[in-house]
């Protein structure tokens, strides 16, 4: 998807009615679609804000980025995940905390950034965090300088997204779940699952609303 268009696709970005669990539902297992909203509420969850972040290539392609976490002591160690982190104190909005925690793990200035819409919130039940997401955009492309909890940027094209053959699953074994099969995207050699992956599902399905 060529960047130029993209952006002339703004509005619409903005005024499209968004997927929400229909979107997101498809990009999970069945244990987590289990999960009802009233145990959500219950589960009094901690919040926290991410950064879809899309910007042109230098041949002018649509990109956005992901991110690689460093390895950690942690639910998430070495998982893939938009930049992002949990609200703050300091923090006016959520808004804010996304743009925050993007300028603090990649280095984008937050006022650099034009906001095109929020998106559903996705609740990722190991670590009890409920996210909601963000769609941003840049005129050009950034130098990204990442903190020490980034272990690699991984830069797609919106094309490889709404490629369906990209869209695959995996069986995982995590420390909070024993050999299950879970939706994925895959990326060249990377896998995105969990509560990426469901945002991502949604940005997918908007953006197949402007192609």
């Amino acid at each position: 998807m060529e960047f130029s268009y993209f952006k002339n696709q703004i509005n619409l970005l903005k005024s499209n009615s968004l997927g929400g669990l229909k979107s997101q539902f498809k990009l999970v297992p069945e244990l987590r679609i289990k999960i009802s909203e009233e145990k959500i509420r219950k589960s009094n969850p901690r919040k926290a804000a991410v950064m879809a972040l899309f910007y042109p290539d230098e041949s002018g392609d649509t990109q956005f980025l992901l991110t690689k976490r460093a390895s950690y002591n942690g639910t998430h160690s070495a998982q893939i995940s938009f930049p992002g982190g949990k609200y703050d104190e300091v923090d006016d909005s959520m808004m804010e905390t996304a743009l925050r925690e993007l300028e603090e793990e990649v280095g984008v200035l937050q006022n650099s950034v034009e906001i095109i819409r929020q998106l559903s919130d996705t609740y990722i039940p190991p670590s009890n965090f409920l996210v909601t997401p963000f769609m941003g955009f840049l005129e050009k492309k950034p130098e990204f300088i990442p903190n020490e909890e980034v272990a690699e940027l991984l830069e797609i094209g919106a094309k490889d997204l709404l490629d369906n053959s990209n869209v695959s699953s995996i069986v995982l074994e995590t420390s909070y779940m024993k050999e299950i099969e879970v939706p994925c995207f895959k990326f060249s050699d990377h896998i995105v699952w969990g509560a990426t992956a469901m945002m991502l599902s949604e940005i997918k399905d908007l953006l197949k609303e402007i192609e």
